[in-house]
C-alpha cells in the first residue's frame, strides 16, 4: 500500500493494466452487482436537478423505475446508491445502436446539457473507493466482467492509473495525481519491473 494524502492506495492500481473494451463487455458494470452505483449526497442531489436533461435517452421501464424508486435510494448495505431494473441493470443506462450499455448522464454532459459528467464511482471504475474517518482506501475491483478489459489494458501496456487519470484528478485533484506518478516511477523502478 502507498500513502498519498489521506488516501491509502492498493498496489494493484499501479501494478495492473487496464483499458474499457466496450464493444467486447457491452458496458457490463451497468448491470452487473448487487446494487445501484454509489453515490454522494450532493450527486444525488444534482441527477435529480438535472433529470431533465438526460430523461429523454432513457427506456419507458426506466423511467417508471426512477419515478417509483426515486432518483437514487439508500440500498441494504445503508449506501446512497442509484435505482436499478429488474434489480440489476442500472435505471439511469440505456442500449445504442450497437448493444451497449451506456449512461444517459453521461451522454447529456458530452451533448453540453449538464456540466455533471457522471457518479465519480462509475467514472472510477474498476477503482472502488472505502472512506473511513481518518482515510480513504484506493483500491482495485478485479471482476470477471472486465475480463477483455484487462487483456485489452495488457495488450497496450496501459496502466490502471493511467487510464483512470481523469477520473482520479476529479477525486483527489493534479497535485494528488502528480505524487501518485512519481510513487508509481519509484514502484516500477523497483518492485514492478520485472512484471
Amino acid at each position: 500500500m502507498i500513502e498519498i494524502g489521506r488516501t491509502i492506495i492498493s498496489f494493484d492500481v499501479f501494478e495492473k493494466h487496464f483499458l474499457c473494451d466496450l464493444f467486447k463487455c457491452k458496458g457490463a458494470c451497468c448491470i452487473e452487482g448487487d446494487s445501484g452505483a454509489p453515490l454522494t449526497e450532493e450527486e444525488a442531489k444534482i441527477i435529480e436537478k438535472d433529470y431533465s436533461t438526460f430523461e429523454a435517452y432513457l427506456p419507458k421501464k426506466h423511467k417508471k423505475e426512477i419515478t417509483k424508486q426515486g432518483f437514487s435510494l439508500i440500498d441494504s448495505d445503508g449506501d446512497l446508491v442509484t435505482p436499478l431494473v429488474d434489480n440489476r441493470q442500472c435505471a439511469y443506462s440505456f442500449y445504442d445502436e450497437k448493444g451497449i450499455l451506456k449512461c444517459s448522464i453521461e451522454k447529456a454532459f458530452f451533448e453540453g446539457k449538464t456540466t455533471f459528467r457522471k457518479p465519480v464511482s462509475c467514472h472510477l471504475f474498476p477503482i472502488r473507493i472505502t472512506e473511513y474517518k481518518k482515510f480513504d482506501a484506493v483500491n482495485y475491483q478485479e471482476l470477471d466482467i472486465c475480463k477483455t478489459g484487462r487483456e485489452c489494458g495488457k495488450s497496450q501496456q496501459l496502466r490502471l492509473y493511467k487510464f483512470l487519470k481523469e477520473p482520479l484528478i476529479r477525486k483527489y485533484g493534479e497535485d494528488w495525481y502528480k505524487e501518485l506518478e512519481i510513487a508509481a516511477d519509484h514502484l516500477h523502478k523497483t518492485e514492478f519491473k520485472n512484471q
